[in-house]
């Protein structure tokens, strides 16, 4: 392998607290903290000095992770839509990440660890199931629902930001959070990202939901209106009998249950007619690390916002070493989407706010390139799970395409919902447009990022990822990862074995969720397909696919067409009894604490009058069309 010199320093030094692991050492995940330094001698041509200075090493990090992208939306991954239909550019509809994907490394059986939000970056940012983390619930609230709950990241987790920041990165966090923010009080913020790594934050602490437009898709405010209604008119009902009772001398009773009743079918009227307008208030606005600086959100120049807080970033600590992680709102509904963007995709507004989404990585990107940080930056593009099939009214998708892979969001084992893009770059150290089919886990991505920034992989809890600089660089040709869990709340519903000696990678379905209607590919008229109770059916035997013949999982192996069918799911069996046994209690935290408490709601004025904005126009980040590709 050629020597690759970096730019910082003439000379390369490993950290002292990383041991040199001898080859063909079989050592478990918290011990392999040394792995990645194996591969830097051969690489970086490093001679090892014991104490000496990592800094010339270490590499600054560009993450970027898309909020509900369906892998099938990205052009490398085998989208070819020419982009536009009225000047006649013929462009991909992503040409910044499929450029991503040509000069780096692509993965194409990148996994996450959820099909949802929370729990899927709970295990992104620490490395582990959400189920250690107590990230998961068992009674259908699978996400983070209101900023104002107690419940978000434990305290005890860690993340990769804070190892990164104690070995002496710069850490900012630009976007989405959605692990949590406060615990007892509107502004202990317990969860918050400062309290998880990160120097710097600006960016939402939940998620951006489709409630913060009034979208004609709702997660909250149309079932919390339909219940307000019904309360509303069984208050009123109530009231017109104890005002008739009482009038006709029927009841003998005082006025007193009828003038109650009056007032609290009014103020329950008027609920469900304002809750559209407090959610905005509530969940939809800016921070700046802990201030309030936006609420709510002016979504019409958020992604300018972002672009200028990332550059802002970028220059202040291009001496480096730095952590950068950009967190996008899109492709979430409401797909806000700026005027410049608007109508230029074959796809509708999703295909617009996939677009832009795009511009936005080629922005970032070309700051690395004009810093002079481009071969001094690993950078990684992923999204959390996939695309939401179910965000759709009459013919109008506003969802993601996963490709040939079936199902999607929320949908606990099915590929679509699990399987996503990740690329990897790092010129002059990653092999240009090298392809790797390997099982890998958004949870790699701790291990990776903290062994390449000279830290240590905590060794007092189990961590799931494993590390990718070996496969990334082809010094390995297969991933360490034997078997993965595909859960769905605390449910397990599949397992996956990837059989290195035959080359198949075996997945065995549990549980599945019905489809409604039958065979639809997705739990159409709900927002997403639930994990358990009636709406879901367990096997028995478990459905098996091997996906390296089928990836789309269309049709399910019997012990008639497979002659393996017991021994696989026999093996399967006993991984799943042998991960069982490394679980231990954790707190929930999206059960009983994923309820809305006026006390923990962030508030920049008196509560309810929670009004603001202190962010400054960025007008020297204002869009500009989507340049033409070369």
């Amino acid at each position: 392998m050629s020597r690759v010199v970096m730019s910082r320093s003439p000379a390369c030094h490993s950290p002292p607290a990383i041991r040199k692991q001898e080859a063909g050492e079989n050592t478990s995940p918290p011990e392999r903290s040394g792995s990645w330094l194996v591969v830097a001698i051969g690489v970086l041509g490093c001679r090892l000095s014991e104490g000496g200075d990592v800094s010339g090493s270490r590499p600054n990090i560009l993450l970027f992770l898309a909020d509900d992208l369906g892998i099938g939306d990205i052009g490398c991954y085998g989208n070819d839509t020419i982009r536009n239909k009225t000047n006649r550019v013929f462009l991909r509809r992503t040409p910044n990440i499929d450029r991503l994907a040509r000069d780096g490394v692509r993965l194409t059986q990148h996994l996450s660890a959820a099909s949802v939000c929370t729990p899927s970056r709970a295990a992104f940012l620490t490395g582990r199931y959400p189920l250690r983390s107590g990230m998961v619930s068992s009674h259908g609230h699978r996400v983070l629902l209101w900023t104002a709950v107690p419940g978000g990241l434990p305290t005890n987790e860690t993340t990769f930001a804070k190892i990164l920041k104690d070995g002496g990165y710069a850490t900012g966090l630009i976007g989405k959070w959605h692990v949590g923010l406060n615990c007892e009080s509107s502004e202990d913020h317990c969860h918050h990202p400062l309290n998880h790594g990160f120097d710097h934050f600006f960016g939402m602490p939940i998620s951006l939901m489709a409630d913060c437009a009034s979208f004609e898709i709702s997660e909250k405010r149309s079932v919390l209106e339909s219940k307000l209604n019904f309360y509303m008119q069984l208050m009123a009902l109530a009231a017109l009998t104890l005002t008739a009772g009482k009038s006709t001398h029927l009841l003998a009773i005082s006025w007193a249950p009828a003038i109650w009743s009056t007032l609290l079918a009014v103020l329950l009227f008027m609920a469900s007619h304002l809750i559209g307008v407090l959610i905005i208030h509530a969940d939809c606005f800016l921070m700046r690390n802990h201030s309030i600086t936006e609420q709510p959100m002016n979504l019409s120049r958020t992604t300018s916002l972002f672009l200028k807080e990332a550059s802002t970033f970028l220059k202040r600590n291009k001496q480096g070493p730095f952590l950068l992680f950009v967190s996008f709102l899109h492709v979430h509904t409401p797909l806000f989407t700026t005027e410049n963007f608007l109508g230029q995709s074959l796809h509708g507004l999703y295909g617009d706010n996939v677009q832009e989404m795009d511009w936005m990585v080629g922005q970032i990107l070309g700051i690395l390139d004009t810093e002079g940080l481009t071969n001094k930056t690993l950078v990684y593009f992923a999204s959390d799970h996939g695309g939401s099939l179910e965000s759709q009214v009459g013919d109008q998708q506003y969802g993601g395409w996963n490709g040939i892979y079936k199902g999607g969001k929320g949908m606990g084992g099915w590929e679509g919902g699990i399987r996503v893009p990740g690329i990897f770059r790092w010129p002059g150290v990653l092999p240009a447009g090298r392809v790797i089919t390997e099982p890998t886990s958004l949870m790699d991505v701790f291990p990776t990022v903290v062994q390449l920034a000279g830290g240590e992989v905590p060794r007092d809890r189990v961590i799931d990822g494993r590390d990718l600089l070996p496969l990334l660089l082809g010094t390995t040709q297969h991933s360490d990862h034997e078997f993965l869990m595909h859960y769905c709340e605390v449910f397990l519903h599949a397992a996956r074995w990837h059989q290195r000696d035959r080359g198949a990678v075996w997945k065995v379905h549990y549980t599945t969720p019905r489809f409604q209607p039958q065979d639809a590919g997705a739990c159409y008229g709900s927002t997403v397909c639930p994990c358990s109770g009636p709406s879901v059916a367990h096997h028995d035997p478990p459905l098996l696919f091997d996906l390296s013949r089928d990836p789309s999982e269309a049709h399910a192996l019997t012990p008639d067409t497979e002659p393996s069918f017991y021994q696989v799911v026999e093996t399967v069996a006993r991984a799943v009894e042998g991960h069982r046994r490394t679980l231990r209690p954790a707190a929930p935290q999206l059960d009983g604490r994923n309820a809305w408490r006026p006390w923990l709601q962030p508030c920049c004025g008196p509560f309810p009058l929670c009004w603001c904005d202190h962010e400054p126009d960025a007008d020297a980040h204002a869009q500009t069309p989507p340049p033409r590709e070369p």
